[in-house]
């Protein structure tokens, strides 16, 4: 069962390696970097390491070896998915969140991300990767739920450590100590 219970800065300050998952549009990179910032971790986002320039995607064992060395780094906040690399990933965090978001607001912020940014490269994005309208992605990211959710949940409680599933800003905005 996914913890609900850590939801205080308190109970994440000794967590030095975490790993944010969730569908497309769900708020990954923002909540890794507010949590690298509130904690003193460095912040990696995998899109920059899975896409080259362009949007042409990294040979996978080159991005396999990418995720091994950041990995093996002492701390961190990793933000995305990438199942096919979640071993050493998994093998090194002290806790994984998952950000359950329904797919309607996932695909809205996609659209809001992509209206916002169209053109320009976002600080989480590879370089060169500029924001664009990608009719595929949005399909992808509306069947997430559908589709990929239930194998992403497994893998999450199949993880040894801590674990915790996030639904609503409000317990977002626990996690920093907020109540609002």
């Amino acid at each position: 069962m996914l913890d609900t219970n850590i939801v205080s800065k308190e109970h994440l300050a000794p967590m030095r390696r975490i790993v944010v998952m969730g569908p497309p549009g769900s708020g990954k990179s923002t909540l890794a970097r507010r949590l690298g910032q509130q904690h003193g971790l460095p912040v990696f986002h995998l899109d920059q390491a899975f896409w080259q320039s362009g949007w042409v995607q990294t040979p996978a064992d080159r991005f396999r070896s990418e995720v091994e060395r950041i990995a093996g780094l002492p701390a961190w906040v990793i933000d995305g998915n990438y199942t096919d690399t979640i071993g050493p990933r998994f093998a090194a965090a002290d806790l994984v969140i998952y950000l359950d978001v329904p797919s309607w607001l996932s695909v809205l912020r996609l659209l809001r991300r992509t209206l916002v940014g169209y053109g320009r490269v976002r600080a989480d994005a590879a370089p060169g990767c500029a924001e664009r309208f990608d009719p595929a992605f949005l399909r992808f990211t509306w069947s997430w739920n559908r589709v990929r959710r239930a194998r992403t949940l497994a893998l999450v409680e199949g993880f040894p450590g801590c674990k915790l599933m996030l639904r609503t800003r409000a317990e977002r905005r626990r996690l920093f100590g907020s109540p609002h």
